[in-house]
C-alpha cells in the first residue's frame, strides 16, 4: 500500500484536489469528504492506467508541513 499526499483547496463553489506525486491526477467535490473520496478513486484509476500502459508507478516523495508565522 502506498500513501500519496493530496492537497485539497477551496474553490469558489466546491473543493478541488491534486496529488503532487501524480501529475494530472485531480478530483473535485462539493465537500472536503466528497473530494477526498473522489481523489481516492482518481488515484486508483490513475495508477491502474499507468500499470496497463507498463509505465512506472511513482514512489510517493512529497511531504507536507505547517509552519507557524508571526506577523
Amino acid at each position: 500500500m502506498q500513501r500519496y499526499l493530496i492537497v485539497i483547496e477551496k474553490a469558489e463553489a466546491n473543493y478541488a484536489a491534486y496529488a503532487p506525486d501524480l501529475p494530472g491526477c485531480i478530483a473535485t467535490g462539493k465537500t472536503v469528504s466528497e473530494t477526498r473520496e473522489a481523489m481516492q478513486s482518481a488515484i486508483r484509476m490513475h495508477l491502474g492506467g499507468l500499470a496497463e500502459d507498463d509505465l512506472p508507478i511513482p514512489v510517493p516523495q512529497t511531504t507536507a508541513e505547517y509552519l507557524a508565522v508571526t506577523s
